[in-house]
């Protein structure tokens, strides 16, 4: 059974930090690729960040210089550190997790990012 388990979401002052982490199980994770995707309400889900298998990162526009995405592959983890936050961040954070050979797609829960003075 796969699971992705994201958590450290919560509530920040504008201008404040937080770390995202997804555990996965259930998958060979050093062969996935993993993403950070966001979606606020009323509008549709968007790539924040990804990283591939091999390491190489990619990031929204919206996002570069103020967050930075990163692999634990001995702990099956993917990070999401976001500095500089800013109310337009708020949305719900979804970790997802790509197999693209086999057609594999795996979403977490989800956690809520609040940036709100």
């Amino acid at each position: 059974q796969v699971q992705l388990v994201e958590s450290g979401g919560g509530l920040v002052q504008p201008g404040g930090s937080l770390r995202l982490s997804c555990a996965a199980s259930g998958i060979r994770f050093s062969i996935y690729a993993m993403g950070w995707y966001r979606q606020a309400p009323g509008k549709q889900r968007e790539l924040v960040a990804a990283i591939s298998s091999g390491g190489s990162t990619n990031y929204a526009d919206s996002v570069k210089g103020r967050f930075t995405i990163s692999r634990d592959n001995a702990k099956n983890t993917v990070y999401l550190q976001m500095n500089s936050l800013k109310p337009e961040d708020t949305a719900v954070y979804y970790c997802n997790a790509e197999y693209r050979p086999a057609s594999r797609v795996h979403w977490g829960q989800g956690a809520q990012v609040t940036v709100s003075s």
